[in-house]
């Protein structure tokens, strides 16, 4: 499509080009017998009636296709469309590239007669210029009316309604310390938490075979285990055998002497 947007004053309005392609082709259009639409194939497309140069202007609301001399410019034939797609304007229904328009004269006179365009190109800028212009159109008529009644535009309305309520699903906000079966992480540090020691306060290690006796308790504290309740308390050892195990060399000390309360006996050594 061509961007050309010469403007000049006429009539107290601007008309602006919308659209110009240098080379297109009329041809005559037979009587169509029934609504089925018009065909292209039967206008005798290698026999066209007048070529020129097409120049799509708009005026106010209402575009102009104009049909001109390639050289003088001087006009062959003009077609006015108020809205598109309309009767004004229409296509075949076995190709895109040929139209059937409505022209009038100064005496409106009308008569339809059929465009067609050498490229598909030029044909798809044709139609994307009409519809351009009444896009356009249409949001300046719809601008007008808000204009006019500023107070009647729809406004969005976030209130709640009478009964309306609503409900809010937010996940993954129970606290940490809530939660059963966690253990409590120690303060500032991000390594593995540890498990605390017994609450008895009584060190971990396992008493060796010879501190058993002497570690038990005197007497059972209240809460204890039945199996430290039933354990046997060590019977007090003699005051023999106690001096026994206070001198455990008197064997070989007294090995030359006697037995206290009994008279020596011979024992084949020879004191010196």
């Amino acid at each position: 499509m061509s961007g050309s947007l010469a403007a000049k004053m006429a009539d107290g309005e601007y008309e602006s080009v919308l659209c110009v392609k240098p080379e297109v082709h009329v041809y005559r259009v037979p009587p169509r017998a029934s609504n089925r639409g018009y065909r292209a194939a039967e206008w005798q497309l290698d026999q066209p009636a007048w070529s020129g140069r097409m120049r799509i202007t708009a005026k106010g609301n209402v575009a102009y296709i104009r049909l001109e001399d390639k050289n003088s410019g001087e006009l062959f034939a003009q077609a006015p469309v108020e809205q598109f797609p309309s009767i004004a304007v229409e296509g075949v229904t076995d190709s895109s590239r040929y139209f059937v328009i409505r022209i009038e004269d100064g005496n409106v006179r009308r008569a339809f007669i059929g465009v067609g365009f050498v490229d598909r190109g030029d044909a798809f800028d044709f139609n994307v210029a009409l519809q351009d212009h009444f896009k356009w159109v249409k949001q300046q008529s719809e601008l007008a009316k808000q204009a006019q009644n500023p107070n009647q535009g729809s406004k969005l309305d976030l209130g709640f309604k009478e009964g309306q309520t609503i409900k809010l699903n937010i996940a993954n906000m129970k606290k940490k310390e809530g939660v059963p079966g966690s253990r409590p992480r120690l303060a500032g540090s991000g390594g593995p938490s540890f498990i605390p020691p017994p609450p008895s306060g009584k060190p971990s290690f396992v008493p060796l075979p010879g501190e058993l006796l002497s570690s038990h308790p005197a007497q059972s504290p209240e809460g204890a285990s039945q199996t430290e309740a039933s354990a046997p308390w060590p019977q007090p050892c003699s005051s023999t055998t106690e001096a026994a195990a206070a001198d455990i060399w008197g064997d070989f000390t007294k090995a030359s002497g006697s037995v206290s309360g009994q008279p020596p006996q011979s024992t084949g050594w020879v004191q010196f």
